[in-house]
């Protein structure tokens, strides 16, 4: 009995031991941090956002004919006019502000500030939650609809749609458990593939409504059978075109990406050759993508009956791949299909990269999720298993998930089309604020559109940033007796203090900074003095630590030393007063090798109000929680610096 629980317990210590070995220093993806000598042509890079944006095509047309019928064209030049003339100068935009792939919601935390900032970046991170995991779970839905429905694929396969979903998903995960590496040549070969074999499919479809005339004399009938003013025909497109707003997916990707584009006069400051070549890359995708959206919506609507784009038809979630079969033969439909798997596949790989990425870059920093979220092997399994959850829930159907990846795409969207528009007004720039406010208010319509017409993506977006809140501010009460310093930095004012103090007993007054003249010193050295027995003759340091901004986790202490008469200060700012006394003491104590002593006064009040205090202002009861981080950061009590209370 007793070896099998030791071996049991072995067995868990090696599987936690695997989950949390990976260095994310070493981890490389497409969304990794800058990497200078790792840098690749900007249509390289272009191809490895493309497994995203590209293999939409998948898809896009057989929605696009579902939502809007015989309006599908009309509805997808709206949509192309939109992503040229409405988010491509956005995300340009962003690619100048945003250099270092930081993205719109980057964008977003800097202009606001404090905890209103933290708060929108957690629901932003929801619906990239949103936009990321539909991804793979959509993918892998509509590369099982290109598996079952070739012809060469055994019948008994035809009726598990789900479980061959669900393979997807976990061949996915593990890949990721083993270990992803970035591979831009796969993405430039995948989308090269796809993209030739597309564009032998459109000219195919063009060449045969060439031939067959009627096709375009049916559309019109269609077209028309209910309204023969083109202006109506306009105005039920405009209602319409928020369906198909999956054809945006792929500009937050873009901008997400641009450390690793390589640029001729880049510096780390201002790598102006990196934001050239980016644009150059969001422009090309955007182009090609709008010709692919146009083109294959106009030759899916003409020569596909309405009836196969329903569920169970041979045209539903895969549109193009049944012309590639009906016209060009099953050897060639077969091909398709393997390129459309592999790409949609590897279009999954890209949305866990982005997401195991999105994590660490934000909630730790917030400290708002635990040490191990910066690991990629545990996030890969919840992140598999969350897809997994998904996938059952909507039945691995491609048309249900449709809203919900929309849901996702145009709120980041809309999010960075505000970004740009409050950094045009900072920046006092009124024509362009002007523009970027009435394409903020184009894409807020489509969003709100979209929500009500198919509000299981808001649902699914609720239930993600209600997860991320709780369980970030969870992890930031948990965490929020750290030491939460990443470094110390003391000027030569405060170091020459330090050593003068190092000859005797180090002791440090902690001060709350008011008027700054020598009565308010004089008063607070009486006062602890008396409360705390201090010896008149040993000297004293006194200590200040003013907030800066509450709602960060962790930041640089910056340690000033100031004279105001005989009083020597020590001053500094941190979003937190405890724990940047704390890091203060022990610092002082490795850089001396004496152990000092903080003398603080009782706090007077509410226990639970000082706690709030702390976790959201970085105050409350200084003593208490001084004296708690030391615990935490010191086990030995005898390399502990002092905490002393008087009063």
């Amino acid at each position: 009995m007793a070896k099998s629980i030791v071996s049991t317990k072995r067995l868990s210590n090696q599987l936690i031991h695997w989950l949390l070995e990976e260095d994310r220093g070493e981890k490389e993806g497409p969304y990794r941090k800058e990497e200078p000598h790792r840098q690749h042509p900007w249509w390289q890079v272009m191809c490895l956002t493309g497994v995203d944006y590209f293999s939409t095509l998948g898809y896009q047309p057989g929605i696009a004919a579902l939502a809007a019928g015989a309006l599908s064209p009309i509805a997808t030049l709206i949509l192309v006019l939109l992503t040229l003339f409405g988010a491509l100068p956005i995300y340009r935009r962003i690619a100048a502000e945003s250099p270092h792939g930081e993205g719109s919601i980057a964008m977003l935390e800097r202009l606001l500030p404090w905890w209103q900032g933290k708060l929108l970046v957690l629901c932003l991170l929801g619906f990239v939650a949103t936009d990321f995991i539909i991804t793979i779970t959509l993918s892998a839905a509509d590369a099982t609809a290109h598996i079952i429905e070739n012809p060469l694929t055994p019948h008994w396969l035809h009726n598990q749609t789900i479980a061959i979903t669900l393979i997807l998903v976990v061949l996915l995960g593990a890949v990721f458990l083993r270990g992803f590496r970035e591979a831009i040549g796969i993405a430039v070969f995948l989308v090269g593939v796809y993209l030739l074999l597309n564009f032998i499919v459109v000219s195919v479809g063009f060449y045969q409504i060439l031939t067959h005339p009627e096709a375009i004399a049916n559309w019109q009938t269609a077209l028309f059978a209910r309204h023969s003013n083109p202006l109506i025909l306009i105005g039920i497109s405009l209602l319409i075109f928020p369906k198909l707003a999956l054809g945006l997916s792929g500009f937050e990707t873009g901008v997400t990406v641009m450390p690793l584009v390589k640029g001729s006069s880049n510096t780390p400051q201002h790598p102006k050759g990196r934001i050239q070549n980016t644009r150059k890359l969001l422009t090309t995708a955007a182009v090609i993508m709008s010709f692919f959206l146009l083109t294959t919506s106009f030759i899916t609507t003409l020569l596909i009956p309405t009836a196969e784009f329903a569920s169970g038809g041979k045209a539903n979630g895969r549109a193009l791949a049944y012309l590639a079969h009906l016209h060009l033969g099953n050897a060639f439909g077969t091909i398709y299909d393997l390129s459309t798997i592999s790409i949609l596949w590897f279009a999954g790989a890209s949305a866990m990269a982005g997401l195991l990425n999105i994590v660490p870059r934000y909630l730790p920093r917030y400290g708002m999720a635990p040490n191990w979220a910066r690991a990629t092997r545990p996030l890969v399994l919840v992140y598999t298993a969350i897809a997994f959850v998904v996938t059952i829930i909507f039945r691995a159907n491609v048309e249900a998930q449709g809203g919900a990846y929309a849901t996702g795409v145009l709120v980041l969207i809309t999010s960075a089309a505000f970004a740009v528009t409050l950094s045009a007004h900072r920046h006092r720039q009124k024509r362009a604020r002007l523009v970027f406010a009435t394409i903020t208010l184009l894409f807020l319509y489509t969003t709100v559109v979209n929500i009500i017409e198919r509000p299981e993506g808001i649902r699914i977006a609720g239930f993600f940033i209600g997860a991320i809140i709780f369980t970030s501010l969870v992890s930031r009460v948990w965490r929020s007796t750290e030491l939460r310093a990443e470094r110390i930095e003391v000027d030569e004012l405060a170091s020459q203090f330090l050593a003068e103090e190092s000859q005797g007993v180090i002791r440090l007054i902690a001060n709350r900074l008011n008027a700054g003249d020598v009565q308010e010193y004089f008063l607070k050295e009486k006062e602890v003095r008396e409360d705390n027995h201090i010896p008149p003759n040993d000297p004293i340091l006194f200590l200040e630590i003013q907030v800066s901004d509450a709602s960060e986790f962790a930041d640089v202490i910056n340690v000033k030393g100031v004279q105001v008469g005989d009083y020597r200060i020590l001053r500094a700012e941190s979003a937190a007063v405890p724990n940047a006394i704390a890091a203060l003491l022990l610092y002082i104590r490795d850089q001396t090798g004496k152990i000092p002593h903080a003398y603080f006064g009782w706090a007077e009040g509410n226990p639970i109000q000082y706690l709030l205090r702390f976790i959201l202002f970085g105050e409350g009861d200084i003593a208490v929680v001084t004296r708690e981080v030391l615990r935490r950061a010191e086990k030995n009590p005898q390399m502990r610096p002092g905490v002393h209370v008087g009063g």
